[in-house]
């Protein structure tokens, strides 16, 4: 910082990066606050003799300039602080008066603390706060970023997996060109190879991904991938608090199959006729949730006590995740990053292609915009994390493509019919109409986990939407358009 850049941040208070200190002999008691603060931070300057009052500074130097500077860095050489920390100190003579400044950088292990850990400060705007709890256990947590999941388990063996997760995940594999020399191994030698077990031993990834519930528990008691479906726009304005949950699963594999099953009702997927006559579907939406949840449980924290979790509201879904991303969004949007949490649970989902290369899915997830016209948002905080995707309903959807087709008149009909709210189960039960017409009671239920009654309940609520034409066997779903 040159002695120009130095007066200019005197004159503005808008500063993350830079503290001033009243000091004329001595260190004052707070200095070290900042000091945690700007390590555990983004780095930042502290400058001494320099006082405020309110909004202004005046500058009143320091009288000792070499005995200042040999106490500060004396006590960071010491045992004050947890590890030692390389600082760069810079002296400065404005109208005669002296004044002492250091730049303390980030550090890549954190927390910094000074005494005991309950002495962790962030930098929050232009002033130190003290760490809460949680956030000092992230901070602990991340020394490990990208390591705990690779680690080996004591006395564990592929008996802890189910093993009927692992052959669907193994047909799942089979479908794609990858790893194709591991298609006929065992069980056992096909987990040394994509290291769901080293040497015998299960690694947390591969229980992770695998693993019986008992023995996921056992190990990794705050193990959940949450899903639920609340039938309103915020949890306050839903009339219950959900319409679907899903049911705990063993594992990550089996917890994310079902989820899939439930996003294919949630967006759109056209069909396309080609120029040789055959149709394809157009999964682009899809995909991009797909892609969203295979980001959540890759960056995920998963022995955090904040559980990660998707929800499905009536007009957008949001994952939010326990655990933050490496480095600020904006950091990782438009460039290639692929710096992980858990590096072989994200190798699993690539080879499956559930999952884009390495670095590619922060921006597939900003191709929402360009697929629907609605912005996501992506928010990022020192404990979590939270992806928002804005949702069309089922009927919104079908009034489109009805537009698309039959023109601006019948488009507005459509509109002004289908203005009625519909819940998320609804929507569910009117997307697998709109796929299949002449989809089952039976099959509905399935899809969606609820009772054939409860269907029957929901379509009783929506005879202003869909109708039954022939019988209830043999006939097919209709959408009513006018």
């Amino acid at each position: 910082m040159t002695k120009d850049e130095l007066v200019a941040k005197l004159h503005d208070i808008e500063w993350e990066d830079f503290e001033v200190k009243t000091a004329k002999s001595e260190l004052p008691k707070n200095v070290w606050e900042s000091v945690s603060a700007f390590s555990n931070t983004s780095g930042g300057w502290i400058v001494l003799g320099v006082r405020q009052t309110g909004k202004t500074f005046e500058i009143q130097g320091v009288d000792n300039i070499e005995k200042l500077e040999q106490d500060f860095l004396g006590t960071l050489r010491g045992e004050k602080f947890n590890q030692r920390l390389t600082v760069t100190p810079k002296r400065y003579n404005i109208d005669g008066k002296k004044l002492l400044a250091f730049y303390v950088p980030e550090v890549d292990l954190k927390p910094v603390y000074y005494n005991n850990p309950i002495n962790t400060f962030i930098r929050m705007g232009s002033g130190d706060q003290r760490a809460t709890e949680g956030e000092i256990r992230a901070m602990f947590r991340d020394q490990s970023f990208g390591k705990k999941t690779e680690e080996t388990i004591p006395d564990t063996s592929i008996e802890m997996l189910n093993l009927n997760t692992l052959r669907s995940y193994r047909f799942a594999l089979g479908q794609t060109q990858n790893l194709v020399n591991l298609r006929e191994t065992e069980d056992a030698e096909f987990c040394e190879q994509v290291n769901i077990t080293r040497n015998g031993l299960l690694t947390y990834a591969g229980l992770l991904m695998f693993g019986k519930a008992p023995y996921v528990l056992r190990y990794v008691p705050t193990f959940c991938v949450d899903y639920i479906e609340i039938p309103g726009p915020t949890i306050q304005q839903a009339e219950v608090r959900y319409t679907y949950r899903i049911p705990e699963q063993d594992n990550i594999w089996e917890a994310v199959q079902i989820i899939l099953r439930r996003f294919r009702t949630l967006v759109d997927a056209p069909i396309h006729i080609k120029d040789d006559g055959f149709a394809t579907t157009d999964e682009s939406q899809y995909n991009v949730l797909r892609e969203a949840l295979a980001n959540m449980v890759m960056h995920a924290d998963h022995f955090d006590s904040l559980r990660s979790c998707i929800r499905v509201y009536t007009d957008h879904i949001e994952f939010m995740n326990g655990g933050a991303f490496p480095l600020p969004v904006k950091d990782i949007l438009g460039r290639i990053y692929s710096k992980l949490r858990n590096p072989t649970i994200a190798k699993l989902f690539r080879f499956v292609g559930i999952a884009e290369n390495a670095g590619y899915g922060m921006n597939k997830l900003a191709s929402w915009e360009s697929l629907t016209g609605t912005r996501p948002s992506i928010e990022s905080d020192r404990t979590s994390a939270v992806v928002s995707f804005p949702l069309k309903s089922a009927i919104q959807r079908k009034s489109e493509n009805n537009e698309g087709k039959n023109g601006a008149k019948s488009g507005a009909k459509n509109g002004a019919k289908n203005g009625a709210k519909t819940t998320p189960r609804q929507d569910a039960i009117i997307s697998l109409m709109i796929n299949n017409p002449e989809i089952s009671l039976d099959e509905i239920a399935k899809e969606i986990g609820v009772g054939t009654s409860t269907v029957d309940r929901e379509i009783a609520k929506m005879t202003h939407l869909v109708r039954r034409i022939g019988s209830r066997n043999g006939g097919y779903w209709e959408i009513i358009e006018e």
